[in-house]
């Protein structure tokens, strides 16, 4: 089996843990392909004893590997997630991060996930995304694509922005707020819930709205069929606003209109024998558990 590798530079808390995990795929006979920014940085880190293959773009591993596993938190899952992109490749995160609704394998107890997924005790869970573009410009440069959510926010402290949202060319709200995020499922349980949206479960067929911070308190986030198309006009008195997919930023000329919808693929996300999704809600939001006394 061909494992490509994906991370970003840690802290020295997680050396041991990743030596480990590597020790441990070399004795399974694992062919690893390491992200090349990654390897290098590894390379400073300690002496790992072999070398490995490296690949840094997505045309060098969308028929060349098994799976990815992506070593960090729920941040550098969805990195890595914008290299697979439309591949199919299946994908695992170990957690050396903190929350890890994504990154779900516990960085201490790898080594069962490991077995499991070497011998095919997996199920395929599939993930929507979501697309933003422009008919006037290239939008991240062609991978304007995400897992989580994709926000517009304004582009300075010093006023609210208008986003005149349209949903299948009706007009939905013009949204006078800090910004407005638009997230699946997978993304409802990340910034769209600190701002006071819902928890959707990944197979509802759903996208939520979400202002951010909005001028009257009126407006709600509301869930609408992924299966809609949004579009977004903003007006700021800066001219600009950012725009957000994922983890991807870029500063945008209030002239470009977006689109957004749901992507034309899926992620194929690892899910565990004893993983699930109502297990990782109670796992990660501590509910049920009594912290009165805490």
């Amino acid at each position: 089996m061909r494992i490509a590798i994906y991370g970003r530079e840690f802290q020295p808390s997680v050396i041991a843990h990743v030596k480990h995990l590597f020790k441990y795929l070399v004795g399974k006979n694992v062919d690893i392909w390491v992200y090349d920014p990654f390897y290098k940085f590894l390379t400073t880190q300690f002496e790992c004893g072999f070398s490995f293959p490296t690949y840094h773009v997505y045309e060098e591993i969308k028929d060349n590997v098994d799976l990815m596993l992506s070593l960090g938190g729920d941040g550098t899952m969805l990195s890595a997630v914008s290299l697979i992109r439309d591949s199919g490749i299946p994908i695992a995160g170990i957690n050396f991060g903190r929350l890890g609704f994504l990154a779900s394998i516990n960085k201490n107890d790898f080594e069962h996930a490991i077995e499991d997924i070497l011998n095919n005790r997996y199920d395929i869970q599939k993930r929507v995304l979501l697309s933003v573009e422009s008919e006037q410009i290239n939008l991240f440069q062609g991978n304007h694509y995400a897992l989580n959510d994709i926000t517009v926010f304004r582009y300075d402290s010093s006023a609210m922005i208008t986003v005149n949202a349209r949903i299948n060319g009706e007009l939905l709200n013009s949204y006078w707020a800090d910004g407005l995020i638009i997230a699946t499922p997978t993304g409802s349980t990340a910034y769209s819930l600190s701002c006071g949206g819902p928890i959707i479960m990944p197979e509802s067929g759903n996208f939520v709205i979400t202002p951010i911070s909005p001028h009257n308190l009126n407006v709600r986030p509301i869930v609408i069929s992924n299966q809609f198309t949004l579009e977004l006009e903003i007006e700021s008195r800066s001219n600009q606003y950012i725009l957000s997919c994922d983890s991807k930023n870029e500063s945008i000329d209030t002239s470009v209109k977006l689109t957004i919808k749901q992507a034309p693929f899926t992620i194929n996300l690892i899910r565990l024998p004893q993983e699930s999704f109502f297990s990782t809600l109670r796992e990660k939001l501590l509910w049920g558990i009594d912290v009165r006394n805490y």
